[in-house]
């Protein structure tokens, strides 16, 4: 059993009941947990799952495959915030997609996590801008030593970008 701390990023339906819950953690980075049971009303993990939540929890490593299995959720902060605003919502998905694209699962990455954390932390407080979405572009770009060329470096090197990107500025221009 293995613990952490870390940042719902993405939630997935499995199956009728089950959820792929995708977390951005310091202490196992980028990671991919099965919550079996979670879309069951009676559930253990009923109200504890949600989009850019951060949470204590625990998970059962499996040693033949990416999807682990998810044990326990303690949540710290529901970042309700997040989903009074569309753009906000829109651009912190950005942020997750954007890390998902550029990092491989189940590695460290404390300096990503922090950015993570915050870019929602911002989000969350000063709302979703143009500015804001660049300068976590630079972020992730120095961390990953691309440099000042931001998107570009990126583009260069993963060859894409979030599809959402477009759509982010587009709504951020019309601010």
């Amino acid at each position: 059993m293995e613990s952490g701390r870390g940042t719902i990023i993405r939630l997935t339906k499995l199956t009728d009941t089950s959820l792929i819950v995708h977390w951005m953690s310091e202490e196992a980075g980028l990671i991919k947990t099965v919550a079996k049971g979670a879309r069951r009303s009676k559930s253990a993990f009923a109200g504890r799952l949600d989009l850019f939540l951060e949470a204590d929890f625990e998970w059962g490593r499996n040693k033949k495959g990416e999807l682990h299995s998810l044990r326990e959720v303690a949540v710290l902060d529901f970042r309700e915030e997040l989903r009074k605003s569309y753009r906000d919502a829109l651009v912190a998905g950005y942020f997750a997609q954007l890390l998902e694209l550029v990092l491989e699962l189940d590695h460290s990455e404390p300096e990503m996590c922090d950015l993570l954390k915050r870019g929602l932390g911002y989000l969350t407080r000063e709302g979703a801008s143009r500015r804001a979405l660049l300068y976590y572009e630079r972020e992730v770009a120095r961390i990953l030593g691309l440099g000042k060329g931001a998107h570009l470096g990126i583009l260069q090197v993963y060859g894409k970008l979030p599809k959402s990107r477009d759509h982010c500025l587009d709504l951020l221009s019309q601010k």
